[in-house]
């Protein structure tokens, strides 16, 4: 478990959405003053498969899922305060069995 953040301060948000999957995946972009990339989104009842372009950080601000990183034997679950990463050029699996899971997204150098 991490400590989560409640807020950003001083950051700029790209007002237009990134939507995924018919809007089963939504998402704002945050940059940060340090010039980092975050996104922060919530994901509806559903299986949803992401690609990565750069490492990522996921951490899970409210509800619950269950993540497979391409690659992986098992299937993990995780809930408010986990938190998973995966590898750049790879990807996973989320499926949320139930309500609405949030999350921030942060990208990895």
């Amino acid at each position: 478990m991490t400590n989560i953040p409640a807020q950003f301060s001083g950051v700029t948000v790209i007002t237009k959405a990134n939507v995924y999957f018919d809007g089963g995946v939504v998402s704002h972009t945050v940059l940060t003053p340090g010039g980092t990339k975050k996104t922060l989104g919530l994901i509806r009842p559903g299986s949803y498969h992401f690609g990565t372009d750069a490492a990522e950080r996921m951490e899970i601000v409210a509800g619950s899922c269950t993540v497979k990183v391409d690659g992986a034997a098992a299937t993990q679950s995780y809930r408010v305060g986990s938190v998973f990463d995966v590898a750049a050029k790879s990807g996973f699996t989320i499926e949320v069995p139930a309500g609405i899971c949030e999350y921030i997204c942060s990208y990895l150098p």
